[in-house]
């Protein structure tokens, strides 16, 4: 990182976010490795740490458009239904179904913000099988509607022009002068 920050080449754009992706990532796990050993029963990190419960978490991430029930996360996890549910919500802090609705609505929005994606399309892909049944969830979620939440997502992220400077841009890329 510091070569990269004291002399940049080409490249060094994508490679300083990279790094400091990974310290972070290193940084994540040095935290968690920690976390339970200080006596923490809760939390992301004692999640995290647990085998049982991680498998379940590695499952619905990877798969949110999967039918999941709990009675398939406490297969995929090694645990019967009831202990599977008691371990998983001490642990995450919500039931196993509340915590699947949760992730399939956030990875809605991620992607409702970072794709094109018609709606169906998003519904389909964190495992809702009807438009309507995922606008209702994500609008209770979110307290907008899918549609409306891209929109005003893409228009805060559209830079603005600083005062001053012509709203249009001719074709030819220079700015019209006008006499005052």
């Amino acid at each position: 990182m510091r070569g990269e920050l004291d002399s940049p080449r080409p490249g060094t754009d994508a490679a300083v976010p990279a790094l400091l992706g990974m310290l972070l990532l290193f940084a994540l796990r040095a935290w968690a490795e920690l976390r339970p050993s200080e006596g923490h029963t809760s939390g992301w990190a004692a999640a995290l740490a647990d085998p049982v419960v991680r498998r379940a978490l590695d499952a619905v991430h990877r798969a949110p458009h999967h039918a999941w029930t709990v009675q398939s996360l406490a297969d995929h996890a090694g645990l019967s239904r009831a202990a599977f549910a008691r371990r998983f919500t001490a642990l995450v802090g919500r039931p196993p179904l509340a915590y699947l609705t949760w992730w399939r609505l956030t990875t809605a929005a991620r992607l409702l913000r970072t794709t094109d994606a018609p709606l169906h399309s998003v519904a389909g892909r964190v495992g809702y099988g009807s438009e309507y049944a995922f606008a209702h969830a994500f609008k209770r979620q979110f307290g907008s509607a899918p549609g409306y939440y891209r929109r005003a997502e893409q228009a805060a992220a559209r830079p603005t022009v600083p005062s001053g400077l012509p709203d249009v841009v001719p074709l030819d890329g220079a700015p019209e002068l006008t006499s005052s």
